[in-house]
């Protein structure tokens, strides 16, 4: 399966060479590919919304190719930025929630179009908003794991494949056998959702449950960064930048 999925990425990112080419020539920001892609999340969330359901999968498609192009964009241009990563883990979330916001709201109003079986739309409303909170775990447990030095990149459920299980089944196959194949990846990105979260707090366990107290309490009290005027600059893009020697990844 993962041979099969680095295969798919690789193809995927021969496709969408020529417009990342076509990017760094045109120098555009890459906050501003982040801010498009997240538009198009949030308008494939009010599509599911209204229940057109392989309509928002083709566009909730063009959020898989944004979310590579700013990166690529970023480091090609020599812009990444920590602002850059921030903003774009930011948004990262506002899309998650407003896709499977939307998702919920469609399962909600199964009373209005009948497009799924009639005794589904509450149960899924309840797995929907599990999948939220499941979601947004698994950015948080990563996040928190990083303020404390360690990397918690694991786990079986990444945004890359979330984006593209929440848009490619829908793009090509809709509602098909009354709904079930768009109500079978819904729950499975849930479930997977909080696998993924409860696998990176057990590693996160795991790699400190045998430190010694002393370096807990450094790991606890590490100086974070507080930018103050003399340390800010404002970029041409109008972002606030900080002015360090090196530029993280976006």
């Amino acid at each position: 399966m993962k041979i099969l999925w680095e295969w798919i990425q690789r193809g995927y990112l021969r496709i969408i060479a020529p417009i990342g080419d076509f990017l760094v020539r045109k120098r555009v920001n890459p906050n501003t590919i982040t801010t498009v892609g997240t538009l198009c999340s949030i308008t494939a969330g009010v599509i599911y919304a209204t229940g057109h359901i392989m309509t928002a999968g083709w566009v909730l498609g063009l959020t898989a190719l944004f979310d590579v192009l700013d990166g690529t964009v970023a480091r090609r241009t020599g812009r990444s930025t920590l602002f850059g990563a921030f903003y774009d883990s930011t948004l990262d979330r506002v899309a998650d929630g407003a896709v499977l916001g939307g998702l919920a709201i469609f399962f909600a109003r199964n009373h209005l179009h009948h497009l799924i079986p009639s005794w589904a739309g509450t149960p899924m409303v309840g797995v929907t908003l599990l999948g939220i909170i499941g979601t947004f775990l698994t950015s948080y447990t990563r996040a928190r794991a990083e303020s404390l030095g360690i990397d918690a990149k694991v786990g079986i459920m990444q945004r890359p494949e979330r984006v593209t299980l929440l848009s490619a089944p829908q793009a090509f196959f809709g509602l098909v056998f009354n709904g079930w194949v768009l109500i079978a990846i819904v729950l499975l990105l849930s479930v997977t959702a909080w696998i993924t979260a409860i696998q990176r707090i057990a590693f996160v366990y795991h790699a400190t449950k045998d430190l010694p107290p002393e370096q807990l309490d450094q790991m606890r009290s590490a100086p974070r960064y507080t930018p103050d005027q003399s340390q800010v600059a404002i970029a041409g893009d109008g972002h606030p930048r900080k002015t360090l020697g090196g530029a993280a990844p976006r």
